[in-house]
């Protein structure tokens, strides 16, 4: 065994941003075939991303993009559906985190006979997943064990030794890996093998590579060098961020979560680097979500710009407006990461599914569905990008009227809502107010920038679709805005009518909704989407709660001026984060864990607008409700 000596870089552990949080394994205790959610944590390059389990593990990771077949896929399966696990051959403790304001994870194993980090990443624009392990302390044994498995577990590659033993080439149809280590692999039952010593002041390097099969053999970057590199990109990055609040960690940490999750090539931003993580533990509510959401436009441009990033949001704008371009009738809820619009949902037969929740699900079939909310976000987003000088305000003006002129044939129509639901469309309550919303951001827009438009007409419009909301969304039985017109469910994107100006966060109305939220779709103190049966979401079985829906609760609580209590709230949804500030896109207040795909770029948005809401009064849910008709009251005998 030849391991390579190297200087070892000072220890960067006990970071704020999370809890260090310890964990007993023993080799003679049967582990989990695939480990709890929130066990997960995500390196990426800003191409496509990798989720690391506390021991160890690579379970998930496609090559070279988001959302191409994956090449380790035991997050869905087992390990002989792909993985790369490095830890020790000996029982250990061990805890983790990020190595401050980067994604680099550095996982901390402790056993009998001394400690070896092992420091995970993926390397700057080099389509390379990079593992160092460093001794900190004694001797350690160390095993790695590589499967390969490329087209979502399914197709074994062939794979030819490098160097004497010390590397390998695995080329299956389009794709080929190489992986170069600083000691002798060995191949056993089609997986690659090792041993070695982690020994005090010692790194051994392993450097995996991706590249299309037809090009030449890639030549993997330099370990070391990558790291300095990546830290650099990283650390100057998140080193940008002007939020100064009393949560800058937490914070940063979404901030470079969203930004890990972002394409480079084409600004996208993904709403998670996985597929099929399920909303019910076993159950079916499993989604493919390594996709672009029109939905998260206008969160993420608000988000991105209040925290200091403004090359990132026109990047986000432009591929929002490269993608919805076209005929407005086929606008779509979804979109690939370049702006496809094909995303056809399949199953995966092969797969188990995680912890045997199937189906696995590649593609999302609601890309197809019509949800009126999206022409509202669509529209908020292409009038916010004027209005805080990120482009002229001629630039989409012509595509804004032609997407109005379209909204107004088919507002009154039922559709799927915001939940993408399978059970049927209805009227929407939160689906009109989105409608309103589309046509109230148009006559801002030209308003502001005196731009040719129809304004009596929208005028008359944006009043007509408001007082039919008020009139058929407003349940005087329940007190309460409900899910759908004429019925008396809730539905916690009624929160959303405050920030996005339907009406002001203290009318009666509102104040009302909040209230009915809070007292019956909280579980645990945190919100339900709606109280799940077979009518609203075509699919049996609980849920947990969407974690979305509780910052929004936290951003109604300070509109409203319960700064307290808002403030308690958030801090409760900090704790849910992982020990290293990740979240999922539900969380399960029974069982205490994440549920859902992960990490969720939504939770992470509601976040970071959350806390820019609490610091200051011209936060996002301000901004969004400043202007048009934002006191509009409806016929209504109260007010």
């Amino acid at each position: 065994m030849v391991a390579g000596h190297s200087k070892p870089r000072p220890s960067r552990h006990h970071t704020p941003e999370g809890i260090d949080d310890i964990t007993e394994h023993s080799e003679t205790t049967p582990r989990p075939v695939v480990a709890a959610i929130e066990d997960y944590a995500l390196i990426g390059d800003c191409h496509t991303g990798a989720l690391v389990s506390r021991d160890g593990s690579v379970d998930w990771l496609c090559w070279p993009r988001f959302d191409s077949p994956a090449c380790f896929a035991a997050l869905l399966g087992n390990p002989d559906n792909g993985r790369w696990r490095i830890a020790p051959a000996e029982p250990y403790r061990v805890s983790r985190h990020y190595w401050p304001g980067t994604m680099i994870l550095e996982t901390l194993f402790e056993t009998d006979h001394g400690a070896v980090a092992v420091i995970d990443f993926m390397a700057a624009q080099k389509a390379s997943l990079v593992r160092i392990v460093e001794g900190r302390s004694g001797s350690v044994a160390m095993q790695l064990e590589l499967s390969l498995r490329f087209e979502y577990g399914s197709a074994v590659p062939w794979v030819t030794r490098l160097n004497h033993g010390s590397g390998i080439r695995a080329i299956v149809g389009p794709n080929q890996v190489v992986l170069q280590s600083d000691v002798k692999l060995h191949g056993r039952a089609m997986t690659t093998v090792a041993t070695f010593q982690a020994d005090a002041g010692q790194r051994t390097r392993f450097v995996m590579t991706h590249a299309a099969s037809h090009l030449p053999m890639p030549v993997p970057p330099n370990a070391d060098q990558a790291l300095d590199e990546t830290d650099a990109v990283w650390t100057g990055w998140s080193g940008r961020c002007t939020y100064r609040g009393d949560y800058r960690e937490q914070v940063q940490r979404s901030l470079l979560t969203l930004k890990a999750l972002s394409y480079y090539p084409t600004g996208g931003i993904v709403a998670a680097p996985t597929t099929s993580l399920p909303e019910t533990p076993g159950g079916a509510r499993n989604w493919d979500y390594r996709y672009c959401w029109v939905r998260d436009a206008t969160f993420t441009l608000l988000a991105l710009m209040h925290a200091g990033y403004k090359e990132e949001a026109q990047a986000w704008g432009a591929w929002l407006r490269r993608s919805v371009a076209g005929t407005p009738a086929q606008v779509q809820t979804l979109y690939g990461l370049a702006g496809e619009r094909l995303v056809q949902e399949w199953e995966v037969p092969w797969l188990s599914g995680y912890q045997g929740a199937k189906p696995v699900r590649i593609g999302n079939a609601a890309s197809g569905q019509l949800q009126l909310d999206v022409y509202g976000e669509l529209m908020d987003a292409l009038y916010q990008e004027v209005a805080m000088g990120l482009v002229r305000p001629s630039t989409s003006w012509d595509l804004q009227r032609a997407l109005i002129g379209h909204l107004e044939k088919i507002w009154q129509q039922p559709d799927e809502s915001i939940w993408e639901v399978r059970g049927g469309a209805r009227n929407f309550t939160f689906s009109k107010v989105m409608a309103w919303v589309a046509v109230d951001r148009a006559i801002r827009g030209a308003e502001m920038a005196n731009l040719p438009a129809p304004l009596e007409r929208w005028r008359s419009l944006r009043s007509r679709i408001h007082a039919l909301v008020c009139e058929a969304g407003y349940s005087e039985a329940r007190k309460s805005f409900v899910q759908d017109f004429g019925g008396d469910t809730l539905d916690a994107s009624l929160l959303l009518i405050p920030l996005v100006g339907f009406l002001p966060a203290d009318d009666h109305r509102v104040r009302n909704t909040v209230e009915a939220i809070g007292r019956d779709l909280m579980i645990d103190g945190l919100v339900r989407r709606y109280n799940t049966d077979e009518t609203a979401d075509g699919l049996s079985g609980e849920e947990g709660v969407f974690l979305a829906c509780s910052f929004w609760y936290v951003d109604n609580l300070a509109l409203q001026g319960r700064h307290a209590e808002a403030r308690a709230m958030f801090k409760r949804l900090l704790s849910l984060t992982n020990d290293v500030g990740l979240l999922a896109e539900e969380y399960d207040p029974i069982g205490r864990r994440q549920l859902g795909n992960f990490p969720q770029a939504f939770s992470h948005l509601a976040l970071i607008n959350s806390a820019l809401n609490l610091a200051n009064h011209a936060g996002p849910a301000a901004q969004r409700s400043q202007g048009g008709e934002t006191a509009e009251t409806c016929e209504d005998e109260e007010y």
